[in-house]
Parts: C-alpha cells; structure tokens; sequence
C-alpha cells in the first residue's frame, strides 16, 4: 500500500471514528511515541488502546488536519482542534512499514497548557479502558 492509500484509509478513519480500522491499519509490532508518555509503547494492542483514547479526547466537531507531507514510508500530518476550550495544536508523524501498515505512530502537542490537559484526559482515559481508578 502506498502513503496515499494510506492517507485516504486514515482520514476516513478519524472522520467515521471507525475505530475498527485501527485493526487493518496497525502493524503487530507497532510503536507509539507521545507526550504524555515516558517511554514508547511497543504493540498493536496497546498502540490501538492509545490511539482510541487520543482519538476519543482529540478528534471532536473542530478537529481538523492543516497540512500534510509524505514520502514513500511516512506521513506528517498536522492538526488543531480545541477541547474544553483550549486550542490544541499537534503533529502526528507515522512511519509506515512495506504493506502501508503503522509502525511508529508519535505524537507532538503544544502549547504547554494543552498538553497539561490533554496528558490529565488521557490518563483518565486509559485507566477506564483498563478498569483502574
């Protein structure tokens, strides 16, 4: 699968909320990179269970991506949403195996006061997926 196959299989991903997607488009041994993390999250399963999560404290009504660029392994793409009336602006850089399939998946946020925020809802998010309070 080429990186525009890619982009349309993704962007109708984030726009359906179609989570189940998340499926076809992960590599078992993806990885995942944020800012709310300390260290990556290596695996399909616990990359999905991050990704949903961002997906379900990110991508609201304003959610939108503002630029992206690709290459023949990898895609940038560029965000801004606002959540609780902060806006948000982030980049999601995902590396692509031969197949089209997610091997790395990092998140950049800012500002500050977004990622504060954004690190507080995900970890909130993240312990109901997993049952912990």
């Amino acid at each position: 699968m080429d990186t525009q196959t890619f982009l349309t299989q993704w962007h109708e991903l984030v726009n359906t909320r179609d989570l189940k997607k998340l499926d076809v488009l992960l590599d078992d041994n993806a990885v995942l990179l944020s800012p709310v993390l300390h260290s990556p999250k290596e695996g399909k399963a616990i990359t999905k269970i991050f990704l949903t999560a961002a997906l379900s404290v990110f991508a609201n009504e304003s959610f939108k991506y503002v630029r992206e660029f690709s290459n023949a392994d990898s895609v940038v793409l560029e965000f801004e949403t606002e959540v609780n009336g902060i806006y948000v602006n982030g980049v999601d850089m995902i590396k692509l195996n031969e197949e089209g399939k997610i091997i790395e998946f990092k998140v950049m946020v800012r500002p500050l006061k977004a990622l504060n925020m954004i690190n507080e809802m995900m970890t909130q998010m993240i312990q109901s997926f997993s049952g912990k309070k």
